[in-house]
């Protein structure tokens, strides 16, 4: 079982932040631009942790010493159903470096799109206060 899905099962959002690179890029299924840097990604992945239903991991893609691996999911938002997928790939130190989700059907990606704009806020307050923690040990 990939590192990963061990961690989102577990629901340990400090063992997934962990595993993110610090200069990870997270491409969601439903906003234009990609999200740069560790302190989105990780706020954002706890946003959506805040916001999937019953979620399960049915297929992994991708050997185990590969640097790119698919992580197939079922969940529900706002009682929809969705199939997603998510895009790993891990850079020379075994992080995520790269992170794509994509979802269907439209239908679970607009409720995916609705229930995420109302976490943004405070996946906007995390990610800030995470930089800030971050800048003020770095100057010590």
């Amino acid at each position: 079982m990939h590192p990963f899905r061990k961690a989102v099962e577990a629901r340990d959002a400090e063992a997934i932040e962990a595993l993110l690179a610090d200069n990870v890029v997270f491409t969601s299924p439903v906003a234009f631009k990609p999200y740069p840097g560790k302190a989105i990604t990780a706020a954002i992945l706890r946003g959506v942790m805040r916001v999937f239903e019953d979620f399960t991991y049915v297929k992994e893609i991708g050997a185990p010493d590969a640097a790119d691996h698919a992580l197939v999911f079922e969940t529900t938002v706002a009682g929809k159903r969705i199939t997603g997928c998510d895009f790993l790939h891990l850079d020379a130190d075994g992080k995520i470096d790269e992170f794509t989700v994509m979802v269907r059907p439209l239908s679970g990606a607009q409720a995916l799109a609705e229930a995420m704009a109302a976490q943004f806020e405070q996946i906007q307050r995390e990610a800030v206060a995470q930089i800030e923690r971050e800048a003020a040990a770095a100057e010590q």
